[in-house]
């Protein structure tokens, strides 16, 4: 007998009957202020070599240097490889990791996106090719800074959206019939 193979889970959240659409995380400039840290680490490494003119002490130093640098921009990397965005064909779920012992979940219907929008501002974003989105839900707004290449991913969920059968509404489910309908009974 064949026993009946489990759908493949790719996050650790994912329900069984649903499927991973698109996953996408922020623009590398967000490890920018570790990268600051660790080139100071290796330049601080190569004082050894200043003190006592050796190349054993030279390349002792600029080998903790390294080991420095790589610690210091650590915290840096691990929360930018471990935020992620992704977009099931049942929701939009925002992980975001700070530091190394906590992280943040937003877990989004995506029958309650109203509209998506972003925003490119100032000539690092231009130049770079990162920007802002902007998704208007029904529980409010939900900004999402430093996103490479923002018009791809917005015009992504847009597809998304439609392919899944969702149009965006003026007002929450019945809302916008119930007013209508008051209106005409009115007159």
């Amino acid at each position: 007998m064949q026993m009946a193979k489990e759908p493949q889970k790719y996050f650790e959240d994912q329900f069984d009957d649903e499927e991973v659409l698109y996953v996408f995380r922020k623009h590398p400039v967000v490890m920018r202020k570790g990268l600051i840290y660790g080139m100071f680490g290796i330049l601080a490494g190569l004082i050894p070599g200043l003190i006592k003119l050796e190349y054993s002490w030279f390349f002792g130093g600029l080998a903790g240097g390294f080991l420095l640098g790589a610690l210091l921009m650590a915290p840096s990397f691990i929360a930018w490889y471990f935020s992620v965005f992704i977009v099931t064909d049942q929701r939009f779920i925002q992980v975001t990791q700070k530091g190394f012992f906590h992280k943040s979940v937003v877990d989004i219907g995506l029958n309650q996106i109203q509209m998506v929008n972003y925003e490119i501002a100032g000539l690092e974003q231009t130049m770079l090719g990162f920007g802002t989105i902007m998704m208007q839900t029904y529980l409010g707004e939900l900004v999402i800074h430093d996103l490479h290449h923002p018009g791809k991913i917005q015009k992504k969920l847009i597809h998304i959206l439609r392919d899944e059968g969702i149009e965006s509404a003026a007002f929450p489910g019945g809302i916008k019939e119930e007013l209508g309908e008051d209106e005409e009974a009115s007159a």
